[in-house]
């Protein structure tokens, strides 16, 4: 007989009740490929689980594909869009830093409200690496997070601090990258 791995419809699988759970802080950086890509399999898992997520992508803006994708969850994950959707080089402009500020404010909101099982933070390494925000924003957050709700933060370059206030820690370590051969971004596969 075939192995099953899961022999009962799904319909008969319990949903998991996060009231009593213990939440914790998960930090994806490096300069690999895949951060993006780990959260989001993450929060498609915690709503097949029937938890509710929410996403604050700082820097994006626009219909990226995983977007159009997560459309499809909108019962259980939101996604916000705090950023204006370009490069950042040198010092931010004003309108850059007030979108990941309106961003920050947000999460504090959704982080007090109680409604949301797992909250990710979407490049906000990269908002403080850029001054979009300051450590400080990014460790209150981490301070403050209710005790069950999951919380991942994710972006190249994460602070120091933030990376000794976290739970768990996985650097994305690039090896071998294809853009390096001159391959933009696709869509579907890196947006």
């Amino acid at each position: 007989m075939p192995f099953a791995l899961y022999p009962l419809p799904y319909a008969q699988f319990e949903i998991c009740e996060r009231s009593d759970m213990k939440g914790y802080i998960q930090v994806y950086t490096g300069n690999g490929k895949g951060k993006t890509t780990a959260a989001l399999g993450l929060a498609i898992r915690a709503a097949g689980a029937g938890l509710k997520v929410y996403i604050a992508q700082f820097i994006k803006m626009g219909e990226y594909s995983e977007i159009k994708a997560l459309e499809r969850f909108k019962d259980l994950i939101t996604v916000e869009q705090f950023g204006k959707g370009r490069f950042i080089k040198g010092a931010p402009s004003d309108s850059d830093i007030e979108a990941a500020q309106t961003g920050i404010r947000k999460v504090k909101k959704i982080l007090s409200s109680g409604q949301h099982h797992v909250v990710i933070l979407e490049e906000a390494n990269v908002a403080v690496k850029l001054g979009l925000l300051a450590v400080e924003d990014l460790l209150e957050i981490m301070a403050d997070k209710p005790d069950n709700v999951e919380l991942v933060v994710t972006g190249r370059s994460a602070d120091p601090q933030v990376i000794e206030k976290a739970d768990l820690v996985t650097e994305m370590k690039e090896v071998k990258h294809y853009f390096q051969k001159g391959v933009a971004a696709r869509i579907g596969i890196e947006k």
